[in-house]
């Protein structure tokens, strides 16, 4: 099964050669001349300052881009997105509950009836021609069950300048960009076979029902990202429900794709066709955003490994400890390169390490907590440092590029000992 990295890889060498389909070298051009260099683009689809998201969506909430309630207890907004509040998570169990999971938008969320929703498979790669399914028809397919989390490829990025001092462009999210749900629904492979797949297909390319992504005064189209067939016929999860309910509409209502191990982007919303195609192909969601770019990147940047190792604390930025007394400090884990092994946990910057105890199951994530005694009163910072069951280890720095992807470093989480 090729990784994310090994097909991102391959495609990135055939559509700077010039095999594209769907978004050429010529589009980049157009592309970034109407938004400035790369550095001044977009980070997956964020519009650039004066820029705005616009385009056809019929069913689109006026209201504004989320639908579901976004209270400050559970959610720090962020333009088009919601960001969880790790505080929230605190004693919420192995599962992030819907009412507490991140929200990322391009654009705004639709407001699609299921009744009237059908899903169009479409393209060369089919043996017969196109084929449509309705939700109804969907549901009555073989059903499957996956808990696995879903995280945006900028979760944490606003650590690139609140720690680094370095700029980067796109949504400044803490680390509340990731969730962990159980998702049910019917493999995508089971469909593609239904529809009549051709041996000759090579690529999938699922495109999500909001609306068009317009940057620069370009109007790039819906929301798509190409995943190769291969990938598409082992675990990928065309979802109706998500812990136990139907999908609500940030979330993908009526159906979502599911794409166990590779970045948020590829689990498209809002699912309304599928093209198979033939040969290799390229949308502005795998040629210029989801890149690598930076001094120590390729020109044309680099295509993304998996997601790395994170850390968070169940406990908002700036609380107040109290000294002297015992605290019992909780948090979760989690690497997409395999299960969390240790945690351990600094209260005092960095200074010393204790080994935090888990809780409960590895899957997905880890839980884990910790009971220290303060003991000096003022300000100090709490860190935690995972290392995943291949022995990757969050480092002290992350890696900097321009569109403030995959950091890892651990987080220094402020708190006040009084």
């Amino acid at each position: 099964m090729p990784s994310e990295h090994t097909y991102d890889s391959r495609r990135l060498r055939q559509w700077l050669r010039g095999d594209a389909s769907g978004f050429s070298r010529r589009d980049l051009l157009k592309l970034t001349a109407a938004v400035g260099t790369l550095g001044a683009t977009t980070a997956a689809g964020h519009p650039v300052d004066g820029t705005t998201a616009t385009g056809p969506a019929a069913g689109a909430d006026p209201a504004g881009p989320i639908v579901k309630p976004l209270p400050p207890d559970k959610f720090t907004v962020l333009g088009t997105n919601a960001e969880m509040r790790w505080s929230a998570m605190r004693d919420q169990g192995h599962l992030v509950p819907i009412d507490r999971f991140f929200v990322r938008n391009h654009t705004r969320t639709p407001i699609i009836d299921a009744g009237y929703w059908r899903l169009e498979v479409t393209g060369p790669g089919l043996r017969g021609g196109p084929a449509s399914f309705s939700y109804r028809e969907l549901r009555r397919l073989p059903a499957e069950t996956i808990t696995v989390p879903v995280e945006c490829a900028g979760n944490a990025r606003s650590y690139y300048t609140s720690q680094q001092g370095q700029t980067v462009t796109g949504t400044a999210w803490h680390l509340g960009a990731v969730g962990l749900a159980r998702w049910r629904g019917v493999r995508l492979g089971t469909v593609l076979r239904r529809a009549g797949l051709s041996s000759r297909a090579v690529d999938v390319l699922p495109v999500g029902l909001d609306p068009h992504f317009v940057t620069g005064g370009v109007d790039l189209g819906p929301v798509r990202r190409p995943i190769p067939i291969r990938k598409a016929l082992n675990d990928v999860l065309l979802a109706y429900e998500m812990n136990g309910e139907p999908l609500p509409p940030d979330h993908g209502h009526p159906v979502r794709l599911v794409v166990p191990g590779w970045i948020g982007i590829a689990s498209i919303k809002w699912v309304g066709r599928i093209e198979v195609s033939d040969q290799p192909l390229f949308t502005p969601w795998n040629t210029q955003f989801y890149r690598l770019f930076g001094p120590t990147f390729p020109a044309d940047g680099q295509p993304f490994d998996e997601q790395v190792v994170k850390s968070a604390f169940e406990l908002d930025h700036e609380a107040v400890l109290p000294a002297g007394r015992p605290v019992r400090l909780t948090g979760r884990s989690w690497s997409a390169h395999g299960p969390i092994r240790t945690v351990e946990v600094s209260t005092n910057g960095g200074a010393t390490w204790h080994r935090a105890h888990p809780i409960g199951p590895g899957t997905g994530w880890q839980r884990w907590e910790i009971t220290v005694r303060p003991s000096t009163p003022g300000r100090t910072e709490l860190l935690a440092r995972a290392t995943d069951v291949r022995g990757n280890t969050q480092p002290d720095t992350a890696t900097y590029n321009t569109l403030g992807y995959l950091f890892d470093a651990v987080v220094r989480h402020p708190v006040t000992v009084a």
